[in-house]
């Protein structure tokens, strides 16, 4: 009896020996990848830098800029204003007879008159047949009174020789006094008829520009009607406005600048200031006179915006480049240590041309960026580069 398997058992168990050798080889494999994948325990975990933390990265130059110094310049200082351009005065022009037909009219809107001129005829014939009975009235009584002067002499050389009682010598002296009461009445009826007749002729009552035109031909006159508009002298007054604040600014004789809707400009003078502030603006009138020009740009009416001038100060001053607007306040960068810049708050006036001037923030000797402010934070490094050298001609 032999004790070796046969040989049919053998050849079944070979297989099952092949897939084990062949499982522990793959799983030899795997734990040697995981191996290689896993990291160093040794190695340090990476850092993240806090919130706000300057990296290199941030420590770069965010700008190129060149640094300017704010420059004193001598500034003219002015007011501004508005208000509408307004006839210095106007003169209502109207006939002085009512009840007559106006029968010509000689001038229109935009006329320019002379004091005097006549403007406007209204029917005189029953005005003239007034007249002429009152110079007839006259003649009568120069009649009387000669008459009365001829008897008056006689009866005072009669009552010279006792011819006639003193009586009759004073009635005859009384009826001479009163023929020449009633022919200086008659003389005064006809003063008032000649002066009604001059009246229906309407005058200019001074130089000026017709600037309205009511009457027309064939209408009745009628008391207190308007007929023409008059702008006396062709003056034109700026009436602006300022605040009770600004007030005390100004004064009489002060020049000021008017800027015409037009485009133009016209200079003034201010002739007075008003006594008063309106209560419910909270605002003054300010009266300029305007200069008499021919042709006038200006025309009453007009709104416009002016300014008055106050002298001359020294301001200190930076290009606009340099200032930068944002919520509602004005700043600049100025260089601090190093090439790192921080953002200033300033106070701004005046404007010339393109510099705008500083009232408070910044020193006369700051060293400030002059372009490109609006791309800059504060605290921003940049980088510093001399500026450009002028050009010359």
């Amino acid at each position: 009896m032999s004790w070796f398997p046969s040989p049919a058992p053998r050849r079944r168990l070979l297989p099952w020996a092949l897939l084990a050798a062949v499982l522990v080889a793959a799983g030899g494999i795997a734990l040697s990848i995981v191996a290689t994948r896993k990291p160093a325990a040794s190695a340090p975990a990476a850092t993240v830098p806090p919130p706000g933390a300057r990296t290199d990265a941030s420590a770069r130059p965010a700008l190129t800029v060149t640094l300017i110094q704010p420059s004193r310049e001598d500034w003219p200082r002015t007011l501004a204003a508005q208000g509408n351009i307004a006839a210095w005065q106007e003169a209502a022009v109207g006939a002085e007879l009512s009840g007559l037909r106006v029968t010509e009219v000689l001038v229109n809107v935009g006329d320019r008159v002379r004091k005097g001129q006549t403007l406007a005829r209204v029917s005189a014939d029953a005005v003239a047949a007034d007249v002429a009975q009152a110079r007839a009235s006259v003649a009568e009584a120069e009649a009387v009174l000669a008459e009365a002067k001829s008897n008056a002499a006689r009866s005072r050389d009669l009552a010279a020789k006792g011819f006639v009682s003193s009586q009759a010598a004073t009635q005859t002296a009384t009826a001479e006094q009163t023929a020449a009461a009633r022919l200086a009445a008659a003389r005064a009826r006809l003063s008032a008829e000649d002066v009604r007749l001059a009246q229906t002729r309407v005058f200019a009552p001074d130089d000026g520009t017709i600037s309205a035109r009511m009457a027309t031909v064939g209408s009745l006159t009628q008391p207190g009607q308007e007929m023409f508009r008059l702008l006396r002298g062709n003056r034109l007054e700026w009436r602006a406005e300022v605040t009770a604040g600004e007030l005390a600014r100004l004064a009489p004789g002060v020049p000021a600048l008017v800027r015409l809707p037009s485009g133009g400009e016209v200079r003034g003078t201010v002739r007075m200031i008003a006594p008063t502030v309106d209560p419910q603006t909270r605002n003054a009138i300010v009266y300029v006179d305007l200069p008499v020009a021919e042709p006038n740009p200006a025309r009453a009416g007009m709104f416009a915006r002016g300014e008055f001038d106050l002298g001359r100060t020294t301001a200190l001053s930076l290009p606009q480049g340099a200032v930068v607007q944002r919520d509602g306040f004005a700043y600049a960068f100025r260089l601090e240590g190093g090439n790192r810049v921080a953002r200033i708050k300033i106070g701004v006036g005046r404007r010339v041309g393109e510099r705008i001037e500083v009232t408070d923030g910044l020193a006369a000797d700051a060293q400030v960026v002059a372009t490109g402010t609006g791309f800059l934070a504060d605290g921003d490094v940049v980088r510093v580069v001399p500026a450009a050298p002028l050009a010359t001609r």
